[in-house]
């Protein structure tokens, strides 16, 4: 009788390791090594372990001569967006007989402009960045001379900056056609919510909600907006500060992604008020909490795993001709109108 779900404990025992050390390892610990790491995080992919559930088992093989490290401050997997991208990456990639290596960047790897501990650059064919929103860090691994490819980048970094492909969603658009059917709804008083200076992407979707004012001939009222570092974002009642400083509400906000749009949903219901009866909201991603969350979020939906597999494709062929012309890709994204916005799918042209 197959077990029904999968421990830590699973984990550890199918690797003859301490639990201790398998819960450190999926949690990033900086004191477990990346050879250990990866393994526990095969395992863990292999045996479905929560979140881990996402990538396809198929897609883990023997390791390859070839290798493909993946540089991330921050481990995606733990992410329904990371999980799919992820899936995508090691299918093609293990396809094509390479193996993928994760290595994690602390916070002194960037300070020291220093690459982490166990990467060997003479052993690494090709390089995936995902959460390297560091500009100086960003022209370092650059410069290391080996092919490389950005999963979104630093908001400041230039495109000609990077001597790297680079693949972004279709950010820019997809928030200005969601601002604008708000707009055309009769919404005139707008915030937006996020770090526009986090990444790239979040500087595109700024761009975006910019745009459509500009296009509306709506001036933009800052005070509408909650744009402090993204690092505040996720302490505990930052929302329901930010929104109780405001003098007036809009009466519809654009947020950076739906993790966010989420939080703004909760201050909101604490203050007593309807969404979207008094203030609609919106957010980007289409995780899995936009199709939970009360009411149902509108988004911009992403293609997790074909970005993954387009990332592959990009960086493979670098491998095989370095001196190529570099690539920036934008993958399109698809508008979800939801009950958030009160705005029904039938009145989107």
């Amino acid at each position: 009788m197959a077990k029904d779900k999968i421990t830590i404990q699973d984990i550890a025992d199918s690797l003859g390791i301490s639990r201790n050390t398998a819960s450190k390892a999926l949690n990033g610990v900086e004191s477990i090594p990346d050879e250990t790491r990866n393994k526990v995080i095969k395992k863990a992919i292999e045996l479905k372990y929560k979140q881990f559930a996402f990538v396809d088992s198929e897609s883990i093989m023997p390791i390859k001569p070839g290798n493909v490290a993946l540089l991330t401050c921050n481990l995606p997997i733990s992410s329904h967006f990371g999980s799919l991208l992820i899936s995508g990456l090691e299918i093609k990639i293990s396809s094509e007989g390479y193996n993928l290596s994760i290595h994690i960047v602390r916070e002194a790897d960037i300070n020291t402009l220093s690459l982490p501990n166990n990467f060997d650059p003479s052993k690494v064919d090709g390089i995936i960045c995902i959460e390297m929103f560091d500009k100086k860090y960003s022209e370092m691994i650059c410069n290391v001379g080996i092919p490389t490819i950005f999963i979104d980048a630093a908001a400041d970094v230039f495109y000609s900056d990077l001597k790297a492909d680079l693949i972004l969603m279709e950010n820019e658009y997809g928030t200005y056609a969601v601002t604008k059917k708000l707009i055309d709804d009769g919404h005139t008083k707008l915030g937006f919510v996020g770090d526009y200076n986090h990444c790239k992407s979040f500087n595109e979707r700024w761009d975006g909600f910019n745009r459509a004012l500009a296009m509306s001939k709506i001036e933009i009222n800052m005070s509408y907006c909650v744009i402090e570092e993204d690092r505040y974002f996720s302490e505990p009642n930052f929302m329901d500060r930010q929104l109780d400083k405001m003098k007036e509400l809009p009466t519809a906000f654009v947020c950076a992604n739906d993790f966010i749009a989420v939080s703004v949903m909760k201050a909101l219901k604490k203050m007593n008020i309807q969404i979207p009866n008094d203030i609609a909201v919106c957010g980007f991603d289409d995780a899995p909490e936009s199709r939970i969350v009360e009411p149902h979020l509108t988004t911009v939906h992403i293609s997790n795993s074909e970005m993954g597999y387009i990332a592959a494709d990009m960086l493979l062929s670098r491998i095989k001709t370095p001196t190529k012309p570099y690539q920036i890709t934008h993958v399109k994204t698809e508008l979800k109108f939801r009950e958030s916005t009160g705005i029904k799918k039938t009145d989107v042209v």
